[in-house]
């Protein structure tokens, strides 16, 4: 049995575990090492399971404490070549043996686990999504896309459940207080998936055969919970998908953990 659980996720921070019960993997670390373990302990993971952190890209909600995890409980940091050069110092010193390049495009394994990691439009040096294939289970992480490309949807076929991005309310960030300059890079090719966006998507993924879809990553100033949630199910129903029939729907809390997955 393949477990998911978003430790938090948004624009303060992104953690991400998914794993079985033999071992498991941390999707980015953005928020401190204290959280991460805590919340580990709160969903029954022994730390010891833990094999690696991969990394989606650089930016500090997504990098912050993935130097101190990986000291702490001595486990490699996988990320590809130039995500590696963006994150330069910033983590602190990682043991040699604990640095991992993976090739975009290209599957790995670690244990048990097959990773296939896949390009994403956003503003870092190369940012990507995985998937995740234990045996015959197939699960995806597709957040921080400027637009739901051909390669992000050719590379989620065939997954089982999907976290999806939902980060902001168009018309919430157009009134909003932030500056001119950052409203037209979230809402570029190379920012975040809006609401609207988010439900055409899971729409798509519906139509591939994905039966669960957790929406994640959300703005704290320009959505919020409930918000997201109607904003693609509304969608998903005029195209005519039955929420919770034909597929379930979901939301990853901001700064706590969701709950716990299996497929």
């Amino acid at each position: 049995m393949t477990k998911f659980c978003s430790i938090a996720s948004g624009s303060s921070g992104n953690c991400i575990y998914v794993g079985n019960d033999e071992s498991g993997l941390l999707i980015d670390a953005g928020v401190s090492c204290k959280n991460i373990l805590e919340n580990l302990k709160n969903i029954g993971i022994c730390t010891s399971s833990i094999k690696g952190i991969l990394v989606t890209h650089e930016h500090s909600d997504h990098m912050k404490s993935i130097g101190a995890m990986s000291r702490k409980l001595n486990i490699p940091i996988y990320a590809n070549a130039r995500t590696w050069e963006a994150l330069g110092g910033g983590i602190g010193t990682v043991k040699t043996e604990n640095i991992r390049i993976f090739d975009t495009g290209k599957e790995f394994c670690i244990d048990d686990v097959c990773i296939s990691p896949f390009s994403i439009s956003h503003d870092a040096a190369e940012p990507v999504g995985f998937t995740f294939s234990f045996g015959g289970e197939k699960l995806g992480l597709a957040t921080d896309l400027g637009y739901f490309s051909q390669t992000v949807k050719d590379a989620l076929k065939g997954a089982h459940f999907v976290m999806l991005e939902a980060n902001h309310d168009v018309e919430m960030l157009k009134v909003g207080s932030y500056p001119y300059f950052l409203k037209r890079r979230i809402l570029g090719e190379f920012g975040h998936l809006s609401n609207e966006a988010s439900g055409y998507a899971a729409c798509e993924l519906v139509g591939l055969g994905i039966k669960q879809i957790m929406l994640g990553h959300l703005s704290k100033e320009n959505n919020f919970p409930q918000l997201a949630y109607e904003t693609v199910r509304g969608i998903m129903e005029e195209k005519g998908i039955s929420v919770q029939k034909d597929v379930t729907l979901d939301v990853a809390p901001r700064s706590s953990i969701s709950k716990v997955f299996t497929v």
